[in-house]
């Protein structure tokens, strides 16, 4: 994933309200949202290390990763994919898995990590040094710098995540699959400089990145109930934004304690 937006324990009927887009290149292959027959795990696939970006446990823990944006990182270790597939595969909580990982954060490629189970919620990552926090109730933003770090995209959505939580019961996601459709840029004096140059920084300051050979490949919303019932729904797009395809599929999980 490359922009994340979630409300953790602050919405009235969901326990985690989660929205975000991943960009890639589009000629890495990978798999839509489906339920994998090998794994209890809902989500898409990566085919060419075999994580995900993105997913649910059939448990109704979720994990979901970014990339750290680092041009001067020599990107070695294990593929951060394979912690999201990890986590949901094993048995452990959110705390013990958190406590085990930042043990062995360093041996994987530059992540944030965020995971999430009926009753607690992790925040880890791994530059420029292995770390973790409890993520507390609120609306947060995550994208590929640090947790909550305020680039003009991570902030937007998390400002149209409130206003849709402030409008109540909405009967669909679709003002939250607007929300990450947007292609606005940011103001050059509000981009981050992560070493890329100007033109790069302008393009990745959208929501929704619009190219021929990168560009958003899904935007995926995550919404698990206090009761444990929950709902993934993924769009997905080819090069030039086109619309692939969507998929929606529901699960049962534990209640929040």
């Amino acid at each position: 994933m490359c922009l994340i937006a979630f409300a953790w324990n602050v919405h009235p009927r969901w326990r985690l309200l989660l929205a975000g887009n991943r960009d890639e290149f589009h000629a890495r292959p990978s798999l839509p949202l489906a339920r994998w027959g090998d794994v209890p795990i809902i989500g898409g696939r990566d085919c060419e290390a075999g994580g995900t970006w993105l997913a649910v446990g059939t448990d109704g823990r979720c994990g979901v990763v970014t990339n750290v944006r680092d041009p001067a990182d020599p990107q070695r270790g294990a593929s951060r994919g394979l912690l999201v597939t990890d986590y949901l595969a094993g048995e452990a909580a959110a705390p013990a898995h958190a406590r085990q990982l930042v043990c062995t954060a360093g041996d994987y490629r530059p992540f944030n990590l965020l995971t999430f189970d009926a009753r607690a919620a992790f925040y880890l990552g791994n530059r420029p040094e292995p770390r973790m926090q409890v993520v507390s109730a609120g609306v947060h933003g995550l994208s590929n710098a640090d947790f909550n770090t305020p680039w003009p995209k991570t902030r937007a959505l998390m400002e149209r995540l409130q206003t849709w939580i402030d409008a109540g019961d909405m009967p669909d996601f679709s003002g939250l699959f607007d929300a990450l459709a947007d292609e606005q840029q940011a103001a050059d004096a509000q981009l981050p400089d992560t070493g890329l140059g100007l033109d790069r920084e302008r393009l990745l300051s959208s929501a929704f990145i619009r190219g021929e050979n990168y560009g958003t490949r899904a935007s995926t919303i995550v919404a698990i109930a206090h009761d444990g019932n929950g709902v993934i729904a993924e769009r997905r797009f080819g090069p030039f934004g086109r619309f692939d395809g969507e998929t929606t599929l529901h699960f049962v999980g534990p209640p929040s304690r």
